[in-house]
């Protein structure tokens, strides 16, 4: 986000940072402490510093974490896999490269926000972009699978993916869905048939896997909407 620069505050050693160090640093605690934990006091002793220099970089702590999370975008987009045996081999490449970047960084997810704003967010999107338009995807249809597939791999990793506990103020994952999957087994089956004999299934599912199940399915519909003719 751009800043308005003032005068650098008193104490402060605005001149021996960067927002590119500062969003690092931020990066690395928010890993260690979750986001509840994660504080300018602790971000001022990693680097060294006073608060002070902190908000010539960044306005507020909210800022911070949403450029810290843009940070992790464009990681996974450094390391997302090269060119594939096609657009359609990419794009699912791509996803799960998010994905697993996010699930590193657990406090990310639900601050990649859509439509996009930030730098690597708008990047992400335009790489989406990109790469249906080499599907072969009538022009017409691109907008909107395009953003339908960045606001499943982001909106989806952010609902699956769940911050890891901080100072025991959130369950663990194991806990929660043990919770969850309780309250469907006190559930009447004949007014939910299905949830009641999936129980077991929430327990014991992977999250990686259910992502991808879904991108596949997503991605197989854009292989229909591409040439939507009924096969012969």
């Amino acid at each position: 986000m751009p800043r308005t620069r003032g005068r650098a505050p008193a104490g402060g050693r605005a001149e021996a940072l960067s927002q590119e160090i500062v969003v690092g640093a931020a990066v690395a605690l928010l890993d260690e402490f979750g986001e509840r934990g994660f504080t300018f006091r602790l971000l001022a002793e990693r680097l060294k510093t006073g608060s002070g220099a902190l908000y010539w970089h960044v306005a507020n702590k909210d800022e911070l974490v949403a450029l810290a999370a843009d940070r992790v975008l464009g990681d996974a987009l450094t390391a997302a896999p090269g060119p594939a045996a096609g657009a359609g081999a990419e794009l699912r490449a791509l996803a799960i490269a998010v994905f697993d970047a996010l699930d590193r960084h657990q406090w990310a997810a639900s601050h990649v926000t859509a439509p996009p704003t930030l730098a690597n967010a708008l990047r992400l999107l335009d790489r989406i972009g990109t790469l249906v338009t080499r599907t072969g995807l009538p022009a017409d249809r691109r907008f909107a699978v395009a953003t339908a597939i960045f606001y499943y791999v982001t909106g989806v990793s952010a609902q699956i993916i769940v911050p890891g506990p901080a100072g025991g103020a959130v369950p663990s994952r194991d806990a929660f869905l043990d919770q969850t999957a309780e309250h469907w087994e006190r559930l009447d089956p004949a007014e939910h048939p299905f949830l009641t004999r999936v129980t077991g299934d929430l327990r014991d599912h992977d999250d990686r896997d259910q992502f991808i199940i879904g991108l596949d399915l997503l991605l197989t519909g854009l292989d229909v909407a591409r040439d939507p003719r009924p096969p012969a």
